[in-house]
C-alpha cells in the first residue's frame, strides 16, 4: 500500500512539474502531444526536450541517492551516514571538475562521448574518496568505527570541496559559471544524453543491491554473530559499499553535489515500512524520487524565470534535519 501511494504521489508530482512553469501546458495539450493526436512543435519542444528529460533525471537521481544513502547507513550502522557528508559526493565532484577543466570549452555543445564519460569519471572519484575514508576509519580490532567514519568523511569532503573550488577558479569564465552552478547541485541542463549515460549503471547496480538487501539486514547484528552464520562480513561490506558508491557517483556526475537525499530518505522509509531492508530500500528510492521531483519544481518556479539550484532547496530542508539527528545521536 505504501509503495502504491508513493507511486501515485510521484506520478502526480511529475505531471504537475512538466505541465506547469513559465510555459504552462493544459491537460488536453499534454494528452494530444503524448499520444500524438494533434502534436504541436512548441509543446513537443517544452515537453520532450526540456521538461521530460529533466523529470526522468530527477527520478533516477532521487532513487540512486536514496538507495545509496540507505546502504551506507546499513553498513556503517550510523543514521547520520550520507554520501554527501561522508565525502563521496565531493570526491566524485572533484574528479568531474578536473575532467571539465581538462576538456573545458567542449561541454557547451552536444558532445555525446564527453557526457557519456562523466559517470565513469565520477565513479573513479567516488571510489577513490570512499576508499580513503573507509581505510582511515578502519580499526583492526573493532572494525569500522562509525564516529570516526563520520568525522573522517566530513574532513575528506571539505578537502575535496576545496580542491573542486580551486580547480574551477582556473577555468574560463563560461566554464567556471557552469562548474559553480553544477557544484551547488542542479539538473537544469538535463538532456536525454545524461539520462542514457547513467542508466546502464542503474540497471547494473540496483538489482544487485536489492538482491543483497537481506544481507544488509544482518549488519545490525554483531560481526562475530554474522561470521557464525557463515557470512563473509568484509566481502559483503565492500561489495555493498561499491554498489552504493557507483550509484551515488553516477548521479553526482550529471547533477553535481546534491546532499541530504541519502540522509533523509532512509529515515522516512523506516518510519513507513519498518527496518527490513527488503521492504525499505525500494521505499527509500521512491521517497528520494518524490523529494527531488518536488524540490526541483520549487527551485525552478519560486523565482521564475530564474532558478534556484535543487541542491540549495534540499539543503534548506536537510540541514535542520541533520542538526536534529546530530543532537539526538549525541555525537
Amino acid at each position: 500500500m505504501t509503495v502504491f501511494v508513493l507511486l501515485v504521489l510521484i506520478l502526480a508530482a511529475g505531471y504537475y512539474s512538466i505541465t506547469n512553469g513559465v510555459y504552462p501546458i493544459t491537460f488536453s495539450q499534454f494528452y494530444e502531444s503524448v499520444f500524438r493526436i494533434q502534436p504541436k512543435e512548441d509543446i513537443d519542444l517544452v515537453l520532450f526536450e526540456l521538461r521530460l528529460p529533466r523529470l526522468v533525471l530527477a527520478l533516477l537521481i532521487g532513487f540512486g541517492l536514496g538507495v545509496g544513502g540507505a546502504v551506507l547507513q546499513g553498513i556503517t550502522k550510523n543514521g547520520l551516514a550520507d554520501p554527501a557528508i561522508l565525502g563521496i559526493n565531493s570526491g566524485a565532484g572533484a574528479f568531474i571538475v578536473a575532467y571539465m577543466l581538462l576538456f573545458q570549452g567542449t561541454f557547451s555543445g552536444d558532445q555525446l562521448l564527453m557526457k557519456l564519460l562523466m559517470p565513469l569519471i565520477g565513479l573513479i572519484g567516488g571510489l577513490f574518496a570512499a576508499t580513503i575514508i573507509f581505510l582511515l576509519a578502519w580499526n583492526r580490532i573493532s572494525g569500522l568505527d562509525s564516529q570516526r567514519l563520520l568525522l573522517t568523511g566530513i574532513a575528506i569532503s571539505t578537502g575535496f570541496g576545496s580542491l573542486s573550488m580551486f580547480l574551477s577558479l582556473k577555468m574560463k569564465a563560461q566554464d567556471f559559471e557552469m562548474a559553480t552552478v553544477w557544484l551547488n547541485g542542479t539538473i537544469y541542463n538535463a538532456t536525454w544524453t545524461y539520462v542514457i549515460s547513467i542508466l546502464p549503471w542503474f540497471l547494473l547496480v540496483v538489482p544487485f543491491i536489492l538482491f543483497k538487501a537481506y544481507k544488509l539486514d544482518l549488519f545490525r547484528l554483531q560481526e562475530n554473530v554474522m561470521k557464525g552464520l557463515g557470512i563473509q562480513v568484509e566481502k559483503e561490506k565492500w561489495l555493498l559499499m561499491a554498489g552504493a558508491v557507483i550509484l551515488v557517483s553516477s548521479c553526482v556526475a550529471v547533477s553535481g553535489s546534491i546532499g541530504f537525499i541519502g540522509l533523509i530518505c532512509p529515515h522516512i522509509a523506516r518510519l513507513l515500512v519498518g527496518l527490513k531492508n527488503r521492504h525499505s530500500l525500494l521505499v527509500c528510492g521512491l521517497v528520494g524520487m518524490l523529494l527531488l521531483t518536488v524540490a526541483d519544481y520549487i527551485g525552478r518556479s519560486v523565482v521564475a524565470p530564474a532558478e534556484i539550484s535543487v541542491g540549495i532547496i534540499l539543503s534548506i530542508i536537510g540541514a535542520p534535519y541533520f542538526i536534529f539527528l546530530l543532537v539526538k545521536a549525541k555525537v
